[in-house]
């Protein structure tokens, strides 16, 4: 028996986003893949939030995290429905930390086939061809990559 191939996708939730997801469910459904969308919140983020809220006794970071990882996994369910038109197994990862080694993490623990994600990131400088994400895993990753240009509109 043969085992089910799966297909990760990086989604920060950047305006890049949707064309990645479409491509993962366009890949998924073509493969018959299971479809794993990931999400990390970047540590640096949650240091600069943890710092700025130092002396606020009504601020709880752990509820904080929590509500960030409820709302990122949302957020990625709605990109997921808007697109998806058959039957794909999804799940939803949140994870915290850097964002290039969780997602080598996860690669790690999940043992997908492939990775998606886009060329461009949150950051969106307009002479940057390549996020800082994607550069490191270009260099570090061990399975197939598959990469979307910021500008590519004609997913399938």
């Amino acid at each position: 028996m043969t085992q089910k191939l799966k297909i990760l996708t990086a989604v920060d939730l950047s305006d890049y986003s949707a064309a990645t997801v479409r491509y993962g469910i366009w890949m998924a459904e073509k493969t018959d893949a299971e479809l794993i969308l990931i999400n990390v919140i970047n540590q640096r983020d949650l240091d600069m939030v943890r710092r700025a809220m130092v002396g606020y006794d009504s601020f709880s970071f752990p509820n904080y995290l929590e509500e960030q990882i409820n709302d990122r996994k949302i957020k990625m369910q709605e990109l997921f429905d808007g697109v998806a038109h058959g039957e794909i197994n999804c799940s939803y990862l949140v994870k915290d930390g850097i964002p290039y080694y969780e997602i080598l993490e996860t690669i790690k623990v999940e043992a997908p086939s492939m990775l998606i994600l886009s060329t461009k990131g949150r950051s969106n400088l307009a002479d940057v061809v390549v996020g800082s994400t994607a550069r490191k895993l270009f260099r570090r990753c061990t399975i197939p990559m598959i990469t979307i240009p910021a500008t590519y509109a004609q997913v399938p």
